[in-house]
């Protein structure tokens, strides 16, 4: 979708693609399980649990990151993550407000 065509959708509905353009690869989907598994910041512990380069998992963070899924704060020489449970609970409110809509459609429809 090209940016000057975003201006005729929602608040709301942009916000969510924005969401789920973030979710939209599986390493990025990856390394939210892994921060949710721990339930703590992690300092480079992740390049280690991911079959890629430092220089990709930090671009995945910083995806994730620019969303607001996840914090990073600088400790010494590293940065440690974790998931913004505020953030995350808003964004599993507006995903399951989608999926919880019932389909309303004649059984002929299709």
């Amino acid at each position: 979708m090209g940016v000057t065509k975003t201006q005729n959708f929602t608040a709301e509905q942009n916000q969510m693609a924005a969401y789920a353009k973030a979710l939209a690869h599986p390493a990025r989907v990856a390394i939210l399980q892994y921060l949710l598994k721990k339930q703590t910041c992690i300092c480079g512990d992740l390049v280690g649990e991911l079959p890629l380069a430092q220089a990709t998992v930090s671009q995945h963070l910083k995806e994730l990151k620019a969303v607001g899924l996840i914090r990073g704060t600088v400790e010494g020489t590293s940065v440690c993550y974790c998931i913004d449970a505020q953030k995350w609970e808003e964004v599993r409110e507006i995903f399951l407000g989608l999926l919880a809509s019932p389909i309303q459609c004649q059984d002929n429809c299709c």
